[in-house]
């Protein structure tokens, strides 16, 4: 099947117009699925004309990418894997920030190895290292680009000071950060950058980490082990004072006999071309419904409805505990 496809800036990286965010399949969202049923479903995927999956090395850890790899592996040169650098791991833990040369040389060796490849197609900073310089991260990925290790670089979560100076050093082909009708922190000052730059943007929880596909409500209760027990924005009272948002897709959606979902999705699609967002799924019908967001026209006049209907929503709760934040550049 022949999917959209969308360009990440100028780079030249190609890609179908929806990804796929791999994470769920087995890091922050349990209860994980069978590994052979996602298997299956990332080769389902691919026949349905998605070119773009994105993991990491922290997913797991390590285990994210090694199911991505064993997946894609008979479609090498048919599809572009995003993985991710930046953390410190020990004793299967994510601790702390590290993204000093010597850790993206291991990692970058480790994660070619689970995922199967001779090269990564796009190695992301996962987030901003305070304690090394940008021109030392950028410049590591650009040695590693000449030796034919990577393809193309990005960054996750970085605010405008370090997109430029990473930018000066090696040309960055995306940045992926939250986007979503619930978070839209990026038009600020982000989106403007990347525009002048010609940096593709890629954002990640485009359904809100779920709150937009209208699955969830104040009634709704989560796994301890689920990372959304511990958001502020997933509160009960939060959700019930969110769910506006929601009400308001859901009376879009059924003029355009669409879901909640795919109206979400296609707002983010709308807002400029070369943005590739990457709803995460473990069930195929979800992906069917992702999808499908493709062929939902949301005229300037639906927009502009969508538009000045959010602004009067006040979106109640921080995105993510005080500790998690910390860890952002903005």
């Amino acid at each position: 099947m022949n999917l959209q496809k969308r360009q990440l800036g100028n780079s030249g990286l190609e890609v179908s117009a929806i990804g796929l965010g791999c994470m769920g399949m087995s890091f922050s969202f349990p209860p994980f699925p069978d590994k052979k049923d996602m298997i299956v479903m990332l080769r389902q995927a691919v026949e349905r004309g998605v070119t773009f999956f994105d993991t990491a090395e922290v997913y797991g850890p390590y285990v994210n990418e090694e199911l991505v790899g064993e997946a894609l592996k008979p479609f090498k040169g048919e599809v572009v894997i995003a993985t991710k650098f930046g953390f410190n791991i020990q004793d299967g833990r994510m601790v702390g920030l590290n993204s000093r040369p010597e850790n993206i040389r291991r990692m970058v060796e480790a994660s070619l190895k689970r995922l199967r490849v001779e090269t990564i197609d796009l190695l992301y900073q996962h987030r901003v290292d305070p304690a090394v310089p940008m021109e030392d991260v950028a410049g590591t990925v650009k040695d590693l680009i000449h030796e034919g290790k990577v393809k193309y670089f990005g960054m996750s979560e970085a605010g405008v000071q370090a997109i430029r100076k990473a930018h000066a050093v090696l040309p960055v082909t995306a940045l992926q950060s939250e986007y979503s009708l619930w978070w839209r922190e990026p038009e600020g000052e982000i989106l403007s950058t990347l525009e002048e730059l010609g940096i593709g943007f890629v954002p990640f929880s485009p359904l809100g980490k779920g709150f937009l596909t209208g699955k969830i409500d104040a009634n709704t209760t989560f796994e301890s082990t689920d990372f959304r027990a511990s958001v502020p924005r997933f509160s009960e009272e939060n959700r019930k004072a969110n769910q506006a948002v929601v009400d308001l897709l859901a009376t879009i959606a059924s003029g355009k006999e669409a879901t909640t979902a795919q109206v979400a999705l296609a707002w983010v699609l709308a807002q400029k071309p070369w943005i590739v967002p990457i709803p995460g799924t473990t069930k195929l019908h979800r992906l069917d419904e992702n999808l499908g967001a493709l062929n939902v026209a949301l005229t300037s006049d639906d927009l502009k409805k969508i538009n000045e209907a959010v602004s009067k929503i006040n979106i109640q709760g921080d995105r993510y505990t005080e500790a998690a934040q910390k860890m952002i550049n903005r």
